[in-house]
C-alpha cells in the first residue's frame, strides 16, 4: 500500500520511471522549495525550520550528527563548497572546546557523566554549548565528524592544517579512552545508553577514513596529542577492536541482557550500509531485510521496536516543555505513553536510504528486483512529502508521522533537514540508475 500525501505529485508518481521523470519530480520539488536547505552564516544547519508554536523542541539548535548527514548530501550533489564550510565550522567548534577531550583523555573527568563529554548539541548561531542537562554520551555523531572531515581532507577537497591534525588526535585518543567498543553510549536516538552496534560501526567509519587521510597528507605527523603520536598502526589496532565488537552484535543493534536494552532490530543500522559502507555482503543484506520485515509501516519506517516518542496522542499527553528532554536517565514515563507495540511513531529518514541502498544493488547487479525495489521506497519517500489541508505547508519532508486521534499525521518537527537531504540523494541515485538501463 502506497500513501501519497501529496495529490499533486500523486500524478507523478510511478512503478516505473524515465530519466524524464524523475527530472520532472526534482524540478517541480525544486520549484516548491521541498529541498531548500537554508544554513546559518556559518555554514551550520538548525535540525528543523522552527516556528513560535515550536520553539519548545529546540530544533532550532546544532546537532552534529544531523549536520554531517546534511552536508554530505550536499557533497553527493557536488555543492562541496557548502559541506566544506560546514565541516569547518563544526572543527572550530571542536577546538573551542578541546578540553571536553582532554579531561577525558586525561582521565581528569568521569566519562559516565555525559556533560563532562564533548557536547554534540550546541548553539550554532555562536558555537556556544548549551547549559542545560542533556545526553551527550554519543559517540556515532562524534564518529560521523571524523568520517566526513577525514574523507573530504582524503580527496583534497579541504586542506587541514597543523592545528586540525592535532584535533583528529583528541578523537583518536578520546575513542581510545572511553574504549568505544564497549561503551555504552545514547547513540542516534539520544537515550538508554547500551553498548550499540550502529555507533560502534560509525567510529569504525572515522577511524578508517582517518588511516586513508594519513595515506595522503604530508601532515600525519602533526596527528598527535602531546607526545603521543597517532599511527597507522595505532589506528590499526584500535579499529579492529571495534571491528571485532561490532562482529559480535551485529546483526543485532545490542545485545546485552538488560531488557531495556537489548535491541534486535534498529534502523539506524542502515547507515552503516549508507552513506557510511562500513558493512556489506550477507550481514547489509540481513540489516536491510530485518527493517523491511520488521520495522517498516505504511507511513514510514520505526526507529525501533517499542519506540515511544512520539507516541499515540502525545502532544495531548505531554506539555512542550515535556516531550524533547533529555529521557537517556528514564524512559520509562514516556514508554507508558505506548499502550501497545506497532504505534509507533513512523520516521520519514530511512526510506531514502533503502531506496539508495536498493540502488547501489541494482547498479552492481543490474537486477529488475533491485530496481524496482528502489523505485518502491523512493515512492514511499515521495509519498511522505506534505500536501494541502493539513496543519503544515505543502512540499515539506516531516521527520515523522504518529498518530494523533487515530489518524498518522506529521509531527512538529517539519521540515526535518535531514529528510530533506536524503531525499535529495535518493533522488539523485534514482537518475544514476535510470543511466544504466
Amino acid at each position: 500500500m502506497l500513501v501519497v500525501h501529496n495529490k499533486e505529485l500523486l500524478s507523478m508518481i510511478k512503478p516505473e520511471y524515465t530519466l524524464q521523470d524523475i527530472e520532472e519530480i526534482s524540478g517541480l520539488l525544486k520549484s516548491k522549495g521541498t529541498f531548500l536547505l537554508s544554513p546559518l552564516e556559518n555554514g551550520l544547519f538548525p535540525a528543523s525550520i522552527v516556528r513560535n508554536e515550536t520553539e519548545y523542541t529546540g530544533y532550532a539548535n546544532v546537532w552534529v550528527r544531523d549536520n554531517i548527514h546534511i552536508a554530505h548530501a550536499h557533497y553527493v550533489l557536488r555543492k562541496v563548497d557548502r559541506a566544506v564550510k560546514n565541516v569547518n565550522s563544526l572543527m572550530a567548534y571542536f577546538k573551542k572546546y578541546q578540553r571536553r577531550f582532554e579531561g577525558i583523555i586525561d582521565s581528569k573527568v568521569n566519562p559516565q557523566n555525559p556533560l563532562n563529554r564533548p557536547h554534540v548539541r550546541f548553539d550554532g548561531h555562536n558555537l556556544e554549548e548549551i547549559d542545560e542537562k542533556w545526553s551527550h554520551a554519543q559517540n556515532d555523531a562524534l564518529g560521523y565528524f571524523l568520517w566526513f572531515y577525514c574523507t573530504l581532507a582524503s580527496q583534497g577537497i579541504l586542506q587541514p592544517q597543523q592545528e586540525d591534525m592535532r584535533t583528529l588526535a583528541l578523537f583518536v585518543y578520546y575513542f581510545q579512552a572511553i574504549r568505544y567498543w564497549e561503551d555504552q553510549d545514547s547513540g542516534h536516538w539520544e537515550e538508554t545508553r547500551k553498548i550499540g552496534a550502529s555507533s560502534i560501526g560509525v567510529v569504525i567509519a572515522g577511524l578508517k577514513a582517518l588511516q586513508q587521510l594519513f595515506t595522503k597528507t604530508p601532515l600525519a605527523s602533526y596527528c598527535k596529542y602531546k607526545d603521543r603520536p597517532v599511527t597507522i598502526q595505532s589506528l590499526d589496532k584500535l579499529t579492529e577492536r571495534g571491528v571485532v565488537a561490532l562482529g559480535n552484535i551485529l546483526p543485532a543493534e545490542c545485545i546485552q541482557s538488560d531488557p531495556s536494552k537489548n535491541r534486535r532490530y534498529d534502523a539506524a543500522l542502515l547507515f552503516l550500509i549508507y552513506p557510511l559502507q562500513v558493512v556489506s555482503g550477507e550481514i547489509a543484506d540481513q540489516i536491510l531485510e530485518d527493517v523491511i520485515n520488521n520495522l517498516q509501516g505504511v507511513f514510514g519506517i520505526r526507529r525501533y521496536l517499542g519506540d515511544s516518542y512520539w507516541a499515540p496522542d502525545y502532544k495531548k499527553r505531554l506539555p512542550p516543555e515535556k516531550r524533547t528532554i533529555d529521557f537517556s536517565d528514564d524512559v520509562s514515563s514516556r514508554n507508558a505513553l505506548l499502550l501497545e507495540g506497532g504505534l509507533e511513531a513512523q520516521w520519514c529518514i530511512f526510506d531514502p536510504i533503502v531506496s539508495i541502498i536498493f540502488g547501489a544493488k541494482f547498479r552492481n547487479s543490474h537486477q529488475k528486483e533491485h530496481l524496482d525495489q528502489q523505485v518502491r521506497y523512493l515512492n514511499r519517500s515521495l509519498g511522505q512529502i506534505t500536501g494541502k489541508g493539513g496543519e503544515f505547508p505543502e512540499f515539506k519532508c516531516p521527520e515523522l508521522y504518529y498518530l494523533e486521534d487515530g489518524q498518522y499525521v506529521p509531527n512538529d518537527n517539519v521540515p526535518l533537514l535531514w529528510t530533506q537531504a536524503n531525499l535529495s540523494i535518493s533522488l539523485q541515485m534514482m537518475e544514476h540508475s535510470l543511466l544504466q538501463i
